[in-house]
């Protein structure tokens, strides 16, 4: 049974659209340390939609400009290279996942958690002085690593739907009820995706082991144990929700690399996180 349910997300995965060519070009020039908001105009130019997001982005009330800019290169040196990035990447994971209509995940609830993990592993990145030219993969696999849940939810709702209830009865975490009945968990699964979207190794494992990070033996432990870590403020936080209420807590051994825990995140970076959130939020509500 476990093969079956395998084969049907990975059928699902398949047939779901792969990132646009301007969005994998872009991060792929943000990757190189020499990448100017030229390299980034060459690429968004031809691209109406997205170039339409970014000029709003850039006039949007948040910023609260006096004129309006109405040159694409001057967005891009005004928002920031990583921030267009940010964007592009928002916006093709929402135009691809996004919108579809949901039986077990509150998707509202849903992408507030994932938002609120994405600011916080950030933050925690800079918290650890962490390179600025990787300081954004953060950001990035704190909003994706969940989307292992959307195919789960949408090629098999029923079962999805008694995995929750399931979860919520036995007051047991969600990953482990989905491998339990499934023979997988949405980190398997948003490994699937990742791997075939083509991003980074980074990425990849912070999806993949941030419920599993006491297994983690790869490369890139600052990323993996910042977004755990994040993952577990935002159950405990209760901002947003992604249909675990009995998160695992990390184990000491995030902490005591990261040199941070829980009570620091609470205590001292709460009120910063939510501020993030309502900034960050600002893509969400432009790629819907």
């Amino acid at each position: 049974m476990a093969k079956q349910f395998e084969t049907a997300i990975r059928g699902y995965i398949d047939k779901m659209p792969s990132l646009p060519t301007s969005v994998a070009k872009i991060l792929e020039i943000c990757n190189s340390p020499q990448t100017s908001p030229v390299d980034l105009n060459r690429v968004i130019s031809v691209d109406p939609v997205l170039m339409g997001k970014v000029m709003k982005l850039i006039n949007s009330a948040y910023y609260g400009l006096d004129q309006e800019i109405t040159s694409l290169v001057r967005a891009i040196i005004m928002l920031g290279i990583n921030t267009v990035k940010n964007l592009a990447l928002s916006t093709a994971v929402l135009g691809t996942v996004g919108k579809t209509e949901s039986k077990a995940l509150n998707m509202e609830g849903f992408w507030r958690h994932s938002l609120c993990v994405a600011v916080t592993s950030k933050l925690i990145g800079l918290h650890r002085k962490v390179d600025k030219n990787e300081i954004e993969e953060f950001f990035i696999a704190g909003l994706l690593h969940d989307l292992g849940k959307i195919p789960l939810n949408n090629r098999l709702p029923e079962q999805y739907v008694d995995i929750l209830g399931f979860s919520d009865r036995d007051r047991q975490s969600l990953h482990q009820v989905e491998s339990e009945v499934l023979g997988l968990d949405h980190g398997d699964v948003g490994l699937m995706i990742m791997e075939t979207w083509g991003l980074s190794q980074q990425i990849r494992d912070a999806v993949s082991f941030h419920h599993r990070v006491a297994d983690y033996q790869g490369d890139y432990k600052d990323i993996v144990y910042a977004v755990s870590l994040a993952n577990y403020f935002a159950a405990e936080a209760a901002i947003g929700f992604s249909g675990n209420r009995f998160s695992d807590p990390v184990p000491p051994v995030v902490s005591e690399f990261l040199g941070i825990d829980i009570s620091f995140l609470e205590d001292e970076m709460e009120e910063k996180v939510n501020g993030e959130i309502e900034r960050a939020s600002v893509f969400l509500r432009l790629s819907a």
